[in-house]
């Protein structure tokens, strides 16, 4: 599909099914509309009931979210987490545990969801204390997540616990597990913008051996493998915002008169316009070349682009959807607004997968180990 057709999609069948949802909770009508109208299923392979090839594609990934944020950013969200969530179950799960899940999750039948962050360990993913204790041939689960999306209504998690302690990232283990395992319990979180986000409890959640995802303490490489894919996609769905705001920018001030003229014809406003569309343009860029890197499978050379991407798309989006609501005025403050709603929407994306300060990290590293650093 191309961009015009994602966006005919979003306004015909999306958006009043966004707008009818539970703020703060899942929006199951929302989510099974992806899958009817053909949209999850680009973000799985055909073999798992997809429409992608054997792997997806993260130029496909950043159309879409991009595409989708420019009208509906509960349907961007609603899609990106179902790819989020379930990815890690595409790459590393046994195969029958991938098909009881994937072909559900492409069809909006079934909600994933990623746990990894805890209430202690965000940006040091490493610090992970949800533990994995031996039980038998499998384990149980003690501790808590915090901050999940899609929690606690997902029917599948992929969950990072503790396999081997004071082992730092090397002691994380991957595993899948149903929603409705016994054990298992959690609440929604009040946020800024009222997505599906909660806190997640496990009191002896029991896991066997077909339930790890890749090698048991291998389980940090399955979420950056997962991170590396859709870190360049965070910045499509920024640049979707930003190129929202900047189109409802242009054409309020084209329309908005003050002294006898629009005000896109003052040097102030007009600069700023120019200002605004620079910036998503060469956001765009950053986030495309991140896309076809990974595609390429150029390994050496992804990591840091992904990183660029991440931070100037998201950076950017938070300048542009400002300065967008600046131009206009207190129109833009109302609770209702398209602009009230992407700014509190936009904040949010310099902190997940990745905080504006973890990518400048992940730059510099790259940067020293250049043979002139």
């Amino acid at each position: 599909m191309n961009d015009e057709e994602v966006r005919l999609i979003a306004r015909a069948r999306l958006r009043d099914l966004a707008e009818a949802g539970t703020p703060g909770r899942v929006n199951r009508p929302l989510v099974r509309a992806l899958g009817e109208t053909g949209l999850l299923p680009q973000l799985f392979p055909r073999r798992l009931g997809g429409a992608a090839g054997t792997e997806v594609a993260a130029a496909t990934l950043c159309h879409l979210r991009e595409s989708l944020a420019r009208e509906s950013t509960e349907a961007e969200t609603s899609l990106a987490l179902q790819g989020l969530g379930a990815y890690p179950i595409v790459q590393s799960a046994r195969e029958e545990v991938a098909r009881r899940w994937i072909p559900r999750v492409a069809a909006g039948e079934a909600v994933a969801a990623f746990a990894l962050t805890e209430p202690e360990a965000g940006t040091d993913a490493a610090a992970l204390s949800l533990r994995a204790e031996r039980d038998l041939d499998g384990w149980r689960l003690y501790g808590e997540k915090a901050w999940i999306s899609n929690a606690p209504d997902a029917d599948v998690y992929t969950v990072f616990a503790r396999t081997t302690p004071a082992a730092g990232a090397r002691g994380v283990t991957a595993f899948c597990v149903a929603g409705d395992s016994p054990g298992l319990s959690g609440e929604s979180i009040a946020m800024l913008s009222p997505h599906a986000i909660g806190r997640l409890t496990f009191d002896g959640v029991a896991v066997g051996p077909e339930d790890v995802l890749g090698d048991v303490d291998a389980g940090f490489r399955v979420a950056m493998r997962t991170l590396d894919l859709f870190r360049p996609s965070v910045g499509a769905f920024a640049t979707g915002m930003a190129q929202a705001a900047l189109d409802a920018a242009v054409s309020y001030a084209s329309q908005r008169q003050a002294f006898g003229q629009p005000i896109a014809s003052f040097q102030a406003v007009g600069h700023q316009l120019a200002e605004m569309a620079t910036r998503v343009k060469a956001a765009r860029m950053l986030v495309y070349d991140a896309a076809r890197l990974y595609d390429e499978g150029a390994a050496d050379e992804v990591t840091t682009a992904s990183a660029m991407a991440k931070l100037y798309a998201t950076e950017t989006a938070q300048f542009v959807v400002d300065a967008a609501l600046q131009i206009h005025g207190a129109s833009g403050l109302e609770s209702d607004h398209l602009l009230a709603h992407l700014y509190r929407d936009v904040r949010g994306t310099r902190i997940y997968e990745g905080t504006s300060e973890i990518q400048r990290t992940i730059i510099l590293r790259q940067l020293l180990k250049s043979p002139d650093a």
